[in-house]
């Protein structure tokens, strides 16, 4: 066969495929998230979020929105070391990052259906 046509048969099966993987993961949120970190970034963002009080009062001062903490939890780093990930029945993870030049760090309770913000700091 001739190194043209090898091509060419190739180049319609690859097209036929692609055409198909449009059509089947169309319109779906299809991610690959492979590595603990973020997994469990995701995770958490998927997850009700509530603060507590301690927390309310520290971001008033400080002018920080919650926004700024779910954009911790989509560029953050967790910090296995000093997260509690093996706690039943909640788990605990310390998550650091940066938002808006700043440096923040919380402290979060993941539990079945809710995400506790248990603690947050600026260096």
């Amino acid at each position: 066969m001739e190194l043209k046509r090898r091509f060419f048969i190739f180049g319609i099966g690859f097209s036929i495929g692609i055409v198909l993987l449009l059509v089947i993961l169309n319109g779906k949120e299809a991610s690959c998230n492979y590595l603990p970190n973020a997994r469990m970034l995701e995770i958490l963002r998927s997850k009700h979020r509530v603060f507590t009080d301690d927390v309310i009062q520290i971001m008033s001062k400080k002018n920080i929105d919650s926004t700024e903490v779910v954009e911790l939890l989509l560029k953050g780093d967790i910090d296995f070391s000093k997260s509690k990930v093996r706690q039943e029945p909640c788990r605990y993870y310390w998550i650091d990052g940066y938002v808006k030049q700043k440096e923040i760090s919380i402290y979060v309770e993941n539990c079945d259906t809710i995400v506790t913000i248990q603690q947050i700091n600026f260096e």
